[in-house]
């Protein structure tokens, strides 16, 4: 179980309105003692339920919103 300073939520908004959750930990790799050690784990995603849920808890929420254009779409002929 991790406490309100060792984990964080992210939600990453896109320009189509999609909406991707993902929760991130502190890990160490040596010792907690050597701060050099100590870095965000990798993202694992969650559900909105569980984001919103944390938030309203009080854990470390971050939104990231992308500002990217959708992907152009090439047309290809048939020869």
């Amino acid at each position: 179980m991790h406490t309100k300073q060792t984990v964080r939520y992210i939600c990453e908004r896109y320009m189509s309105g999609n909406c991707y959750y993902y929760k991130q930990e502190l890990i160490t790799h040596d010792s907690w003692q050597n701060p050099a050690s100590i870095k965000w784990s990798t993202k694992r995603p969650i559900t909105s339920r569980t984001f919103l849920s944390k938030e309203k808890e009080g854990y470390k929420t971050i939104t990231i919103v992308h500002q990217k254009k959708p992907a152009e779409i090439l047309p290809f002929s048939r020869a």
